[in-house]
């Protein structure tokens, strides 16, 4: 019954701002405000606006009114929003958490009926009352900003200042932003997604959001955009029909006769177009998020499902299905943690480190890189940086989950580290983040399933290559 503990545990991340957070040191808590004469301090409302806020806020979500005239109300109240500082935005979060949250005592006796369920029939009729006690004004309240133009993006927008946050800060209003995540999580559905694929020819406004939004690779020109729109090249978005001209979600595709291993040729805008007759293997070279507020709602698998389905269906001779990916995480584990994977190599590899770097520290051998591309195969340097990227991408997880956040993306798809790159990105973005290396991960199709299987059990996928180099 793990499952359901997991369920009643996220009830309280619902409900924890009813049972009251610690209030900033400038502030008295909501109560006290809502029923005071005078604005005290820093407080950014004072209690009659405090008050009039909160009563706008009622006649938005209350269950009388259609959701038509709910939202009509929600408009005004989103215009008041965007003339308001950040400080008011925060009085607006708490009235939701505390004045529209769940009936907490009614909650803790669903809960308790719940944990004492004797039997499949009590449990439930248990958990439907428990469902029942959930629901709230404040659900009713976020849906009816979702129902005028522009809704949906408010809140977006409103979860993703609510994420950017110091974390600290971010606990006071952690029952709203579960809140959103969870009716995001519906209402972006991959079910109700659109996969659209995007070219030189579409319109110039959607052409400005993939320059805007691109976060692996920056696009640097409309000569750049046009080689990646190049006819050996494909993008594709997701779409949702209430936001229809801003991609959630965007991937760049080359198709080329073997897996890449470099950026520089896939962004050389002067070179040819590669032989579509040849091509056998998509190359997925950057995938990008342009949502922050949509953080933890998954549509990353849906995404490359379709866009394999999508390209198969026009290229049937596609064979290979790959990534060529930075590792951002590399370097900053490299500094904490390099020097406990370096002390596990042999006394031969240390002597050899230790005459090339001047030492056998992660700070020594990062002072070393200092120009990768020079260093040949056969490296010491190189060698042990491998060894390292290796070990950082293959072997190390932190609850169960690989530590970069590239790797949990694509593993969690389903893909397996399939290869490392020397010298791959020498940008100086590459070169901060991972001393230009980059990693291809593999989708093979008929594994998918097993490598997360695999992930599920806290081992990583890896191919042999990258195996023999965790052993050093």
């Amino acid at each position: 019954m793990g499952w359901a503990a997991d369920w009643i545990e996220q009830t309280k991340l619902w409900v924890r701002g009813a049972e009251g957070g610690k209030p900033d040191e400038q502030q008295r808590p909501l109560a006290q405000r809502l029923d005071a004469t005078l604005r005290r301090g820093q407080e950014a409302l004072s209690p009659r606006e405090l008050r009039r806020l909160l009563q706008d806020m009622e006649q938005v979500a209350d269950a009388a009114l259609s959701d038509v005239e709910g939202g009509r109300k929600a408009l005004a109240l989103m215009e008041w929003y965007a003339a308001a500082d950040a400080a008011a935005h925060k009085d607006f979060w708490l009235l939701s958490i505390e004045r529209f949250g769940p009936d907490a005592q009614a909650l803790q006796v669903a809960r308790e009926r719940y944990d004492k369920a004797g039997s499949d029939a009590e449990r439930s009729e248990a958990e439907m009352a428990l469902r029942r006690a959930l629901l709230s004004s404040r659900t009713r309240l976020l849906q009816r900003f979702a129902q005028p133009q522009g809704g949906l993006e408010f809140l977006i927008n409103m979860r993703a200042q609510l994420l950017a946050l110091p974390k600290s800060e971010q606990q006071r209003y952690v029952a709203l932003d579960a809140e959103l995540e969870h009716l995001f999580s519906r209402w972006f559905d991959v079910a109700l997604l659109e996969l659209r694929s995007i070219n030189w020819d579409s319109p110039a406004s959607l052409l400005e959001k993939l320059i805007q939004y691109e976060a692996v690779h920056d696009i640097r020109s409309w000569s750049d955009l046009k080689n990646r729109l190049d006819s050996d090249r494909r993008c594709y978005g997701f779409f949702h029909p209430r936001m229809p001209k801003v991609p959630l979600i965007f991937v760049e595709v080359a198709l080329l006769d073997k897996m890449a291993g470099s950026m520089a040729p896939l962004l050389d805008e002067s070179a040819a177009a590669a032989d579509l007759s040849k091509a056998n293997t998509a190359i997925f070279y950057s995938i990008s998020n342009t949502q922050t507020g949509l953080k933890g709602v998954s549509f990353g698998d849906s995404l490359i499902k379709h866009v394999v389905e999508t390209l198969t269906q026009e290229f049937p001779k596609l064979k290979h299905f790959a990534t060529l990916s930075p590792i951002p995480g590399l370097r900053s584990w490299l500094l904490k943690h390099g020097d406990a994977a370096l002390a596990e190599l042999d006394d031969k590899e240390k002597a050899a480190l230790e005459k090339s770097a001047g030492g056998v520290t992660a700070a020594q051998l990062l002072a070393a890189l200092e120009d990768p591309g020079s260093l040949g195969e056969k490296s010491t340097l190189r060698q042990a940086a491998l060894y390292c990227a290796a070990r950082y991408l293959g072997r190390e997880t932190a609850k169960g989950r690989p530590l970069d956040a590239v790797a949990r993306f694509h593993l969690g798809n389903g893909a397996r580290v399939e290869r490392l790159n020397w010298a791959a990105d020498l940008s100086s973005k590459g070169l901060k983040q991972s001393m230009g290396l980059m990693v291809n991960y593999l989708y093979d199709l008929k594994r998918l399933d097993k490598h997360r299987s695999l992930l599920a059990q806290g081992k990583i996928p890896v191919s042999s290559e990258i195996e023999s180099l965790c052993k050093g």
